[in-house]
């Protein structure tokens, strides 16, 4: 009996733990080419927590690990819906393609947070529409005070309105009060970087019964930094006007706004560490850091992450999406996860040595691989198969997909095609840092399996074919510099010779 309970007692506790969210729905009309991606929205540079495949009805399943209970951005055929996520819920979402996401249903666990959410926004939306910030901004400070006031009151009480229609969770309550709390304080800053300029008084300064308006909504300024992303960008705003007079006494020719931003915070002695990792992390991610970026801009960002970024989490997140944008270190060892032909048979990506090897990640699903990559690659292929291997990683669903995606895309085009099981959750994805949105892409392994290259999104980048020209020996046909579609391929030049 004793150890009966014990177990009952684990089992309880581990479902209570558990940070799995199970997700399934329908989204009527909805394409096996378009994939549903959950992220979490309060995070700094995060990326992709799952990336599920959508049926040909529109039907969809799949799960994840939630880092934390709070906002999740579902994006689906590049749109985005906002849902409150808790570990260890299950929830069907159900609606039309078309609508999304304007209009959809939760049920499940998370039916009635999201209830709440809903009516709220509901409410805001129609609100805010009536708002003029422009007007407001123009008012004297105790009118506009006052109208601060009417604001935050009307906004708590439709808040606290639509708990006791839906009784979500608590939590959820004190984030959408947060959430207004920071949307406020972005009012706020408005005036007192505008006001001046607009009442034809440059030199108006806010008074005390300001500030002390300000202080009232800062009273959870730790809380708000964690999980209030337009609290991020309300301290960035107050920051920005001080911190663009230290950039032109201080920034240097070829320097990274995130570099002259972390010398910035060192002068911010009263900041704490955490508030400085999080706009640290925020600066990098909207400045510097972007698919495709150079090899040298990656490696001053990692620097910069290690040595000023100090809280665990933060660090580990910016290592991460920096390992993802770039890939594995130029000079190391490849990674060499398992793969399978379409016979079943294993094989690893390094074991080709004595040649050097372009690597294709790719997926049937996504937009570019036969639209543009397709023509491209089979001009690259042509032109190095002398001198080079060939490997595409397949990274669909399932065995059969891969097998049928090949034959339809590959035929005729030399290399190693191979699937890496469980595609998007593979290793062969973990190892290499592939995304949805990282695909097709390559990378350059030289002869003696290393890693010769950053990766790529665009075959006709001048660096990648520099990369082929050396590893090779060989010179490809000269091309325009610039490409601005994806893996478009550069056109020659008027006095290049063509095939």
């Amino acid at each position: 009996m004793k150890k009966y309970f014990l177990l009952v007692l684990f089992a309880i506790f581990a479902v209570s733990c558990s940070k799995k969210v199970e997700v399934t729905g329908n989204l009527a009309g909805g394409s096996p080419l378009e994939r549903i991606e959950f992220i979490e929205a309060s995070g700094v540079a995060t990326l992709p927590l799952t990336n599920i495949g959508v049926d040909a009805k529109g039907s969809f399943s799949g799960s994840f690990e939630a880092p934390n209970n709070g906002m999740y951005v579902m994006t689906y055929a590049g749109k985005q819906a906002m849902i409150y996520l808790k570990g260890g819920q299950k929830l069907n979402i159900s609606g039309k393609a078309e609508n999304f996401p304007v209009q959809f249903t939760i049920t499940g666990d998370a039916k009635k947070n999201n209830d709440f959410l809903k009516e709220v926004q509901t409410f805001i939306q129609g609100y805010a529409s009536k708002i003029n910030v422009g007007e407001m901004v123009g008012k004297d400070e105790p009118a506009f005070l006052k109208e601060i006031q009417k604001i935050s009151t009307d906004f708590e009480k439709n808040i606290e309105a639509a708990a006791k229609k839906t009784s979500p969770d608590s939590e959820v309550v004190t984030f959408k009060k947060d959430e207004l709390n920071a949307s406020v304080l972005g009012l706020m800053n408005q005036y007192e970087m505008n006001h001046g300029t607009l009442s034809g008084n440059p030199s108006f300064k806010v008074s005390k019964n300001f500030k002390d308006a300000v202080a009232k909504l800062e009273t959870d300024k730790d809380r708000m930094l964690k999980t209030q992303p337009i609290y991020r960008n309300y301290l960035l705003a107050q920051l920005s006007p001080d911190f663009q007079t230290f950039a032109n006494k201080n920034k240097k020719e070829g320097d990274l706004t995130s570099v002259v931003f972390s010398n910035y915070l060192d002068t911010k002695k009263e900041m704490s560490q955490v508030t400085k990792d999080y706009l640290l992390a925020f600066v990098i991610s909207s400045s510097d850091l972007a698919p495709g970026m150079k090899h040298d801009v990656a490696t001053k960002l990692s620097k910069l992450v290690s040595d000023k970024i100090k809280d665990a989490t933060i660090k580990k997140d910016m290592e991460n999406v920096l390992f993802v944008i770039s890939g594995p270190k130029i000079g190391e060892a490849a990674p060499a996860p398992k793969l399978i032909k379409a016979d079943g048979s294993a094989v690893k990506l390094s074991e080709g040595k004595g040649k050097p090897t372009l690597v294709m990640f790719y997926a049937s699903w996504n937009p570019y691989i036969s639209e543009a990559t397709i023509p491209v690659l089979k001009e690259v292929v042509n032109f190095y198969k002398s001198k080079m291997d060939f490997t595409f990683v397949n990274l669909d669903d399932t065995k059969e997909q891969f097998v049928k995606a090949s034959n339809a895309m590959l035929k005729g085009v030399p290399g190693n095609n191979v699937y890496g099981e469980g595609g998007m959750n593979s290793q062969a994805a973990k190892d290499y840092g592939i995304y949805g949105f990282k695909m097709p892409s390559f990378i350059i392994l030289d002869k003696n399996g290393k890693v010769a290259s950053r990766f790529f999104l665009n075959l006709g980048d001048p660096e990648i074919v520099n990369v082929l020209d050396q590893q090779t020996g060989l010179k490809a046909p000269s091309v325009q510099p610039e490409a601005h579609l994806q893996n478009d391929l550069l056109a020659p030049k008027p006095d290049a010779p063509t095939k």
